[in-house]
């Protein structure tokens, strides 16, 4: 919980790494530059960083307003023209964000990026129902339910994932500019929304690392081996950091950026720090600004009476029982 100790676990990520999963069927749910290490991280980091530079975002936008257009063209089907009507926005916001995602990093159609969200869901649910039992080692190799869904799933993931790097080859990248002096306002002016919502509701409740050598931390002496257990959650609502309005959502927070919100403090990573910072961050939060910019110009909304608020993770945060809001046309 300490600040400065946090911000030496992320900078040193050769000494603090992540742990190393005891159930290998974790590898039919995540492998790549999230779970690398040392030599392997750096290579893999080095191949992708330059597609994940502000400026080569930009040349995204069209293709993430385009998904927003058809995500909007769909409500406006449903939102009738006088009074309100309840829609269950957590599902739209996943297809939302396959659809960006298949388009910018793919060039695939809509449907086949579906598919793969769809398919890593379900793959999400079973290892989490494993994780959360008692793990009998070579158990995976039984040829039992779960375990042959696992296995199909992760070999159509892979097959979907082989074609659309081939479309993605043969595609041609459109350079368009998009230009849109209102709509541009609008991403300036969702920035802080978005800060706030992720200290509210992070990714990552928490965040593991593990020790790669005998270290020193601040005044501790941990041996090789060490687990460290950072709570994000519970600092990003700690009221000794934030004030006693750390529970409500006060976007106003962030109005004069991060730095002057956390006061310099290593208090605010929704999305990790240090070298190991999520690589695709700066997506995450431009497909964001393009999406609520969008909504905010056609709707307005408020939580439906029906909305349990229950966030729980599945590997990321997210509401259990779903985000129904009663939707108004402008």
């Amino acid at each position: 919980m300490e600040s400065e100790q946090i911000r030496e676990i992320f900078a040193k990520n050769y000494v603090y790494q992540k742990p190393h999963h005891s159930n290998p069927v974790a590898n039919l749910l995540a492998r790549g530059i999230a779970n690398y290490e040392e030599d392997k991280w750096v290579k893999h980091r080095k191949i992708l960083k330059p597609a994940f530079h502000m400026e080569k975002l930009k040349l995204m936008l069209p293709a993430f307003s385009l998904s927003c257009v058809e995500m909007l063209k769909e409500w406006a089907q449903i939102v009738p023209d006088e009074g309100s009507k309840e829609l269950e926005i957590w599902p739209q916001f996943q297809k939302l964000t396959s659809d960006m995602i298949s388009r910018t990093a793919f060039g695939s159609s809509y449907e086949e990026g579906r598919r793969i969200f769809e398919l890593q869901k379900e793959q999400a649910e079973i290892i989490m129902k494993q994780f959360n039992s008692i793990y009998i080692p070579g158990s995976r190799f039984l040829p039992t339910k779960s375990n042959k869904k696992m296995k199909e799933t992760e070999k159509e993931v892979q097959e979907s994932i082989r074609r659309l790097i081939d479309n993605r080859l043969k595609a041609k990248e459109a350079g368009q500019e998009f230009g849109d002096d209102l709509l541009g306002t609008l991403l300036d002016f969702v920035t802080m929304i978005l800060y706030e919502s992720l200290r509210l509701y992070p990714p990552l409740a928490t965040r593991i690392r593990r020790t790669n050598e005998e270290t020193k931390l601040g005044n501790l002496y941990l041996p090789n081996g060490s687990l460290l257990f950072i709570p994000t959650i519970l600092l990003h609502h700690d009221k000794e950091i934030w004030g006693e309005d750390a529970e409500e959502f006060k976007p106003e927070r962030f109005k004069e950026g991060v730095l002057k919100a956390t006061k310099g403090q290593m208090i605010f990573f929704p999305f990790g720090a240090g070298p190991r910072i999520c690589i695709g961050h700066n997506f995450a939060m431009l497909e964001a600004k393009m999406a609520v910019a969008l909504i905010l110009q056609r709707f307005v909304f408020e939580l439906s009476p029906s909305y349990t608020h229950v966030p729980h993770c599945i590997v990321a945060l997210q509401p259990k029982f779903g985000a129904p809001l009663l939707l108004q046309r402008l």
